[in-house]
């Protein structure tokens, strides 16, 4: 018998939470442009948000890791390595956003 945090770890629905991150982070890629693209937004919504892109980036990074761990399908395991560089990628332009607001 495995101990509880294993089992629980084994029967976890990978695939599903997979792609629920997948909708949320192709909502995110339409969402974060147009956010900062927005004249007023503020320097601290700005680093809110690339607080929580960061967040995202790393709770996918750990969903990539169990996947793997699992023995998912390399197939699956690529959709998890883009969705990390796509929230990476988020990020990055957020940073970006911020430097210029610093001037």
């Amino acid at each position: 018998m495995l101990p509880v945090k294993e089992e629980i770890c084994r029967l976890t629905d990978w695939i599903e939470i997979l792609k629920q991150q997948t909708a949320t982070g192709d909502q995110m890629g339409r969402e974060v442009p147009q956010m900062l693209a927005n004249p007023d937004i503020t320097e601290a919504q700005v680093k809110t948000l690339f607080s929580a892109l960061e967040k995202q980036a790393e709770f996918v990074e750990k969903l990539r890791m169990a996947l793997e761990k699992f023995g998912h399908d390399f197939s699956v395991i690529k959709a998890a390595e883009r969705l990390e560089e796509r929230y990476a990628d988020l990020a990055a332009s957020v940073a970006e956003k911020l430097k210029a607001m610093r001037g």
